[in-house]
């Protein structure tokens, strides 16, 4: 009886250790325009327009998937703040792990950016050009820091550009 279960189970291993062989993966790493990691993307695989698995990057702003079918499938990134990116036809080839690199970037959602904008007058009502602009911002316990510096554009115009979020300036 023990010989059978022994026999049933080497079976059981090389066929599971075959099956493995016979499949890929892909790899890759997500970083914003900027060249920041972006961490916590969500990463959807999918193939013939259906998702067939999803994950999010990690600290480094990497994620992976194993144990797919060769063929081509087509990649979603999305997180919160960017632009969706798609790749699509990517081939993935059996007993292979394909690496996508880290050329996979998302632009920043220009509808969700808080834009503080003014303009700089002296007192007769006319535009300073270059009149130099510091943002910093307040914390809780009144304590700032500074953000970014600026200068005024030759209407006395000038526009910071962040991140959603709540803050005061």
């Amino acid at each position: 009886m023990k010989k059978i279960f022994l026999i049933i189970l080497i079976a059981l291993i090389s066929s599971l250790s075959a099956l493995a062989q016979e499949s890929g993966g892909v790899k890759g790493r997500i970083r914003s325009m900027q060249g920041s990691i972006l961490t916590d993307v969500k990463v959807t695989l999918n193939q013939d327009d259906k998702n067939i698995k999803t994950t999010n990057t990690d600290k480094r702003g990497e994620f992976q998937f194993n144990g797919l079918k060769a063929g081509k499938y087509s990649f979603t990134f999305t997180k919160s703040g960017f632009v969706q990116g798609t790749l699509n036809n990517v081939e993935i080839k059996k007993n292979k792990i394909r690496d996508l690199g880290d050329k996979l970037a998302l632009d920043i959602d220009q509808g969700t950016l808080v834009i503080i904008e003014g303009s700089v007058f002296n007192e007769d009502g006319r535009s300073i050009y270059g009149a130099i602009i510091d943002i910093a911002r307040v914390y809780e316990n009144g304590s700032t820091k500074k953000l970014k510096t600026i200068s005024s554009s030759e209407s006395g115009q000038f526009t910071f550009r962040f991140t959603e979020g709540t803050a005061t300036f």
